[in-house]
This record gives structure tokens, C-alpha cells and sequence, in this order.
């Protein structure tokens, strides 16, 4: 734009923008002629697509505000009435963040005006109640103001369907073809009241349900030190442990409440180092059987375990160990159905089900894939996902995951053991699977279309000493697969070496500016005392996988 273009758009947009706290900030860079401030808000607009819609709060196209949000309503709600749910129910939830209740009720105030029904949860709560509620009380979609585990001064807002599950294609770029045809803000019909709001009772039901994982009669004396990151999390989960009999959660008193500045981190994401330093403070001190944490709108679930070996004693689970202990948990328990997980989890989920004869999928990366699967009877991906009761919850859902690790976890100790006895089990008898990723957060996108884009210009034939077996570019699909903007490397065994067999996958980030690269290596284990020096080489194999993989991305 010209400096003319960019005054006119912010000028324009200023005009209507229903909100005075953005309209002072715009104002005041237009008083300013910071065109590099103007630049930023108004060099498009924030994309809505199979995640909705995520970025940074603030005035203009480019930032999430009242304005954008009230435009993204309207295209929902011209969505669902030109298919035939005119009238029907909208349920819309929202986190703690800031604004985040205020564009939950201009979402209702939308809604209302547009001829549908709303209601709103009762408080900010975590997402899961939200999912569960759609289905529960029959609505038609449901929408979730939330950020999940992006910085302090993002928001986001996510779209479901009457299914339960999160939008797939086509169904983002119909509501976002919708989005684009909203005129004028001031034409959009605002109501003022109308919708309701819904009571705790909502919350006592979904608490009733997180129970139907869990084995009656199951041992319920896990001891947990629990973290929400300054999160919704706490009153819920402490509930749900509370309803299904373990002793009450350990709380890190300085993350406990909802905070949408998140002070004591930064990133609000429990994968990030430094994010559970306090709670491991806390662990040392009260020595509980676990460290569970939420992310902030409590869908994640991640696991801390006692380990003499790690720096203070304690470590963090990564997500494909915790995913293959729920799926170990579930099948003990007679759990049926599909298992499945993301093409960037481990394998070793496959070989679970596999060896319980059950069916197992494979699907691209997120939650509303993998609620999508048919007969699905448990779901995961790698970043701290899970899905452990379909019928209840078809998203992933934290809080009943932690319940369920926390049921392992007491069933283990029974019998003088501990989860990590149950990872060395598995790595016996199906191999250990070992993974790693390497994030790279940029502030210049085109770092990571160049990546991209020199990767698939000259496709690596080894990598670390192994054999590529197969590569893929996933933008073409596969015979399972639709396509998706990525990379994948099959790679052989070394002969007579360690390696049975790795695997590498390289796509930028959904919901942040991040390019990531996931690494899998499997390696047999004769018997228990070896164990610790296999994981030992598969360490060394990722490392030399990582660097060779970031070399031949130009990273």
C-alpha cells in the first residue's frame, strides 16, 4: 500500500471499530504516521482457516479484536443458516485471556441477531467442557475463544461443528468465503440480549462423564502435584480428581489462578523449558507419584515423573511416551474401536493396537483429523494430545487424560512399580521408539518457505548415515492422506548396525511461526539389561539426525 492507501484503510476501519480501547491505539498511530505500525495491522487479513483464527490481539485486519471477531460470527453464522441450521444452537466457550469474554458475547450477540440460538458457558472454562457441550446439549457448532498455549498477547477463536469436532476443509474456506462477504460492521445486526447463559450444572455433567474412562473399583491413590499454568484448569480438574476418589492435587500456588499475563513463564506451554520449574519445585518438596500440567485452556495434558538420573530429580514425559502408556492403559482395560494418532506421533501407538488386534489410523496433524476417525476409540498426537473418550469428549480433552495416567500410575505403584517400568516393558517387546523434534521460531516467514522449498528442490538420499528409503511431498496426499504442506523421509536400517528403521517429518507450524521437524528412530531391545545402553545410541542416532536434517534445510 501507499502511505495515501494504508491512512484511508486505517482511517476507514477506525470509522466502525465498536471498540474504544482499539480505536484510542489506532488513533494514536495515525496521529503518529507510524506507517510501520500501520503496515503491520493492515497488510491483510488474519486467515481463517482449519485452526480459525489465531494472532496477536490489537486494531486493525491483521490483529484479533471486537471487529474481527464480530465479521468472523457473522460468516459462521451465514454458514450454518445457508445450510439449514437456521434457529439452531450455538454453544461458545472462552479461556481467561484478555478479551476472551468479551468476544465470546459478541459472538452470542451475532448469533442472536442472526436468527440463531446462543448460549455461553458459564465462566471461563477449559476447552473440553466446551466440546462436550455441543454434543450434550445438541447444538449445531460451537466456538472456543481461546489461544491455548501462544503468548500472552494472543487470542484465537475456534470453530466446531454439531459433531463435536474441530472444522476440516471445505468447511473453513466456505465460512471463510463467508467472513469475506460481511460488509459494513454497522450492518450487521448486534442483539443486545437473548442468548443464555448456561449454569455449573454444565460443569457437574461434563465432571460425570470424565468419570467413564476410568475402571471401577480401579486404585485410586496416585499422588499428583498439579499445574495449570495460570491456565482455567485448576477448579476443574481438582474436581474431577476429587469425584473420582484420588487424594486432592498438590497446587503451585504461584500458577494456580487464571492470569492472562502469564508471569511466571514464557511461553504458557508446558513443553517449553522452564514452564514446570515450579512445579518440580514443588515436587521435591511434597515427593508426589506424578507432576501433571494443563496448558492454559486445559486440552493438554503433560506428565512429570520421579527420575533419579534427570537434573532436580524429575522429568518430563514427552508426548508420545505418555501417549503410548494411555493406549497400554485403555487396552488392559478392554478398550475397542480405532486407535489412532498424527503422522508426526511415534509409530509405537500402531504397534500397540496392532498387537491387541485392534484397527489402527494414521492421520494428518490435529485434532480435527483425529476426531474425525471412524469408530475412533482413543486418539493422540505428540503435542501433549489425547483423546481418551470419544463419546464423551471427540476433541482432546486434559483433564481426562490426566485422570487416566493418574489411574495407571496407581495401578503401577500396586505392584511396586511405576510408569517408566511400563515404557521399558514396551520397549522390550515392540522396540524402543525414540523421538525428538527440533522447533525453529522465526520472525521472517520466508525463512521457513525457503526451507521448505530447498528441501523439496534437492530431497536428501541419507541422512545421518541412514538410507532414505522413501520421500514424500505431502502436498500431493498420499492414498490415506489429503494434502498437507509437508515433508516425509522413510529411512532403512544400518545392516547390521542398531538401527531397525527412522522416520522424519519437516512442516511449518499451523498456529505459530515455527518451522518443526519430527524425528523417530526404532531400535530393537533383546532384554531389560540393555536397555539403557540402546537408549543411549537411539540419543546419539537423533542427535545426528536433527543436525543433518537442519543442514539440509538451510536452518
Amino acid at each position: 500500500m501507499t502511505t495515501q492507501e494504508l491512512r484511508a484503510a486505517a482511517e476507514a476501519w477506525l470509522a466502525e471499530d465498536p471498540d474504544p480501547e482499539t480505536r484510542a491505539e489506532l488513533a494514536a498511530l495515525l496521529a503518529a504516521g507510524d506507517e510501520a505500525a500501520l503496515a503491520e495491522r493492515f497488510a491483510g487479513t488474519l486467515q481463517f482457516g482449519t485452526a480459525g483464527l489465531r494472532g496477536e490481539m490489537g486494531a486493525g485486519p491483521m490483529r484479533m479484536n471486537r471487529a474481527v471477531v464480530i465479521r468472523a460470527a457473522t460468516g459462521l453464522a451465514a454458514y450454518l443458516r445457508d445450510r439449514g441450521h437456521g434457529g439452531g444452537l450455538v454453544v461458545i466457550g472462552y479461556d481467561a485471556r484478555h478479551r476472551s469474554a468479551d468476544f465470546a458475547r459478541d459472538t452470542a450477540a451475532v448469533m442472536v441477531g442472526a436468527g440463531l440460538r446462543a448460549a455461553l458457558l458459564p465462566r471461563p472454562l477449559p476447552t473440553p467442557v466446551l466440546a462436550y457441550a455441543i454434543t450434550h446439549l445438541g447444538a449445531v457448532a460451537g466456538v472456543a475463544v481461546t489461544a491455548s498455549h501462544n503468548p500472552p498477547r494472543d487470542n484465537g477463536y475456534k470453530v466446531y461443528l454439531g459433531d463435536g469436532s474441530q472444522i476440516v476443509p471445505p468447511a473453513d474456506t466456505d465460512i471463510a468465503a463467508e467472513i469475506g462477504a460481511v460488509g459494513a460492521l454497522a450492518d450487521v445486526p448486534l442483539a443486545e440480549d437473548g442468548w443464555d447463559v448456561l449454569g455449573e450444572e454444565l460443569v457437574t455433567d461434563y465432571l460425570a462423564r470424565a468419570m467413564a474412562p476410568l475402571t471401577p473399583g480401579s486404585p485410586r491413590t496416585t499422588r499428583v502435584v498439579y499445574t495449570p499454568l495460570h491456565g482455567v484448569g485448576q477448579s476443574v480438574l481438582t474436581a474431577a480428581f476429587e469425584r473420582a476418589g484420588f487424594p486432592a492435587p498438590a497446587e503451585v500456588p504461584a500458577q494456580a489462578e487464571p492470569d492472562p499475563d502469564f508471569p511466571t513463564v514464557a511461553f504458557p506451554n508446558p513443553e517449553e523449558p522452564g514452564a514446570m520449574d515450579l512445579a518440580f519445585e514443588v515436587a521435591r518438596s511434597v515427593r508426589p507419584d506424578l507432576v501433571i500440567a494443563n496448558d492454559p485452556d486445559a486440552d493438554r495434558c503433560a506428565v512429570g515423573v520421579p527420575d533419579a538420573f534427570a537434573e532436580g530429580g524429575w522429568r518430563m514425559l514427552r508426548g508420545d511416551e505418555v501417549g503410548a502408556l494411555l493406549a497400554t492403559h485403555l487396552v488392559r482395560g478392554g478398550r475397542g474401536g480405532t486407535f489412532a494418532a498424527s503422522i508426526v506421533s511415534s509409530s509405537l501407538t500402531g504397534r500397540i493396537a496392532t498387537a491387541a488386534g485392534l484397527r489402527y489410523e494414521e492421520t494428518l496433524t490435529g485434532f480435527k483429523w483425529l476426531g474425525r476417525v471412524e469408530d475412533l476409540g482413543y486418539g493422540y498426537e505428540e503435542a501433549l494430545g489425547y483423546c481418551v473418550d470419544p463419546r464423551g469428549v471427540r476433541d482432546k480433552d486434559g483433564i481426562t487424560a490426566a485422570l487416566l495416567i493418574a489411574e495407571l500410575a496407581a495401578a503401577e505403584k500396586e505392584h511396586g512399580r511405576t510408569v517408566l517400568d511400563v515404557l521399558d516393558d514396551l520397549a522390550v517387546e515392540h522396540g524402543l521408539h525414540a523421538t525428538d523434534q527440533l522447533s525453529v521460531r522465526v520472525t521472517d516467514l520466508s525463512l521457513i518457505t525457503a526451507a521448505m522449498r530447498r528441501l523439496r528442490a534437492t530431497p536428501p538420499t541419507e541422512l545421518a548415515g541412514l538410507p532414505v528409503t522413501s520421500a514424500e511431498d505431502l502436498t500431493r496426499g498420499t492414498d490415506t492422506l489429503p494434502p498437507t504442506d509437508g515433508l516425509r523421509y522413510t529411512l532403512g536400517g544400518t545392516g547390521s548396525g542398531p538401527v531397525r528403521s527412522a522416520r522424519v517429518i519437516v512442516r511449518p507450524s499451523g498456529t505459530e511461526p515455527k518451522l518443526k521437524i519430527y524425528l523417530e528412530t526404532v531400535l530393537p531391545v533383546p532384554d531389560l539389561a540393555t536397555l539403557p545402553g540402546v537408549r543411549e545410541t537411539a540419543t546419539t542416532v537423533l542427535a545426528h539426525l536433527k543436525q543433518a536434517v537442519a543442514e539440509h534445510a538451510g536452518l
